[in-house]
């Protein structure tokens, strides 16, 4: 028998399993972990959505199966919110497809689109189904950089003119998970001009478009004149409207890949839960103070977390949008790495972060930090990092304290 099937073999060792397996050892011990790895939202979902979940659900129809492609109040939900949003129109019935999650919709449009050996480009670092969704599928991937402006613009058109076969799509996630950086309608036009002119397809993945901290909310791809023509792009309710577990999520634009990832998608489930998607048809259509509410509540925890590890001797840039920062490991400590400063500082401090190689090898000099906790246990954390770094010289940890936090 094969030692590991064909696909498994593309996939690396899960990067974030170190440091997850010395995160579950410590709280085993009884050491209180402040958890800044996972962007898992630690808020309630808001009640009027919970209340129509609960109301959905005691009528015994909802129970059976629904319908892969969402069923039309929802799909019709999310072209509203897409009118008011962005001033963008989308039929409902041919530009829309509700997603387990963008992350199931963006792996299954892999599939449904790529042939083996397939050229695909892809932001280094990024999220990683970003990448290993298309590898999955039997693609490779070309990384670009992952910083909106010229030099993305550059790599784009040296991965044309060198790559083969040429590249058949491209993705772009602004804003950011894991950089935090923010894309112009600037940019998005230089991109979809760049992908019309190649005949490249664009999914853009927009799952965190509401949690900004400027004046001027994220723009869409798709209010570019003619994206339509080579875009698709992915939103979630996950952490909008902090309903993560919920895995609802949506692809809307170009109707020949809304065409692909519906026929995939019949062949593989039957939608989420109606009472899920009855719910949220109410997030979309119902009160919106809660998305703002939650937009301050992130706001305040970066507030918190930025200038006090700055304070600290931690400097990193302030994030204008995402739940996440993006931080420079110390210049001291970069030696060591991502997974071993990951290591280091959740046995030190007693915070966990996700190495930055878990979102590309470009990633490996930061770890991204997850604006999930309170801002009492945010201070609690920057008190941690402060007294580890005050506390440390140059050197790396000895072989017996690194084999202690993998343990």
């Amino acid at each position: 028998m094969a030692e590991e099937f064909h696909r498994i073999r593309r996939l690396p060792p899960y990067v974030f399993a170190e440091v997850n397996a010395a995160k579950a050892a410590a709280r085993a011990a009884g050491e209180d972990i402040i958890d800044l790895g996972m962007g898992n939202p630690d808020s309630a979902t808001p009640s009027h959505i919970v209340a129509k979940l609960v109301e959905t659900v005691q009528d015994p129809r909802s129970h059976r199966y629904s319908t892969s492609k969402g069923i039309p109040g929802l799909r019709r939900a999310l072209a509203g919110y897409y009118a008011r949003r962005f001033g963008v129109g989308l039929d409902p019935e041919t530009e829309v497809v509700a997603t387990l999650g963008s992350k199931e919709g963006l792996a299954n449009l892999a599939a449904a689109i790529t042939s083996p050996g397939d050229t695909i480009l892809v932001p280094n670092p990024s999220y990683p189904i970003h990448q290993f969704g298309f590898i999955i599928a039997g693609a490779s991937v070309r990384s670009i950089p992952a910083e909106p402006g010229d030099e993305m613009l550059a790599a784009l058109d040296r991965a044309v003119r060198h790559s083969v076969p040429k590249p058949t799509a491209l993705i772009v996630n602004f804003p950011s998970n894991p950089t935090a950086m923010l894309a112009d309608l600037d940019f998005y036009r230089a991109i979809v001009a760049f992908a019309r002119r190649h005949e490249i397809w664009i999914m853009s993945d927009l799952a965190y478009a509401e949690i900004y901290f400027g004046d001027k909310p994220p723009p869409s791809l798709l209010q570019v004149e003619g994206a339509k023509d080579i875009a698709v792009e992915f939103t979630s309710l996950s952490k909008t409207y902090s309903m993560p577990g919920w895995r609802m999520g949506f692809a809307a634009g170009n109707r020949e890949l809304i065409r692909a990832l519906t026929r995939m998608k019949s062949y593989l489930d039957y939608g989420a839960f109606t009472p899920i998607q009855v719910a949220a048809t109410a997030a979309l259509n119902g009160p919106q103070d809660c998305v703002e509410a939650m937009r301050q509540l992130y706001r305040e925890r970066r507030d918190v977390l930025i200038p006090g590890l700055a304070a600290a001797g931690w400097e990193m840039p302030n994030p204008e949008g995402s739940m996440f920062a993006w931080a420079p490991i110390p210049p001291r400590l970069a030696h060591l790495g991502s997974v071993e400063f990951s290591k280091l500082l959740l046995a030190r401090a007693k915070v966990a972060v996700a190495p930055g190689i878990g979102f590309g090898e470009h990633g490996d000099g930061h770890v991204r930090i997850a604006l999930v906790e309170n801002t009492q246990r945010l201070r609690q954390a920057v008190r941690n990092i402060r007294g580890f770094l005050q506390g440390r010289d140059n050197a790396a940890p000895s072989d017996t304290e690194t084999n202690t936090v993998a343990e």
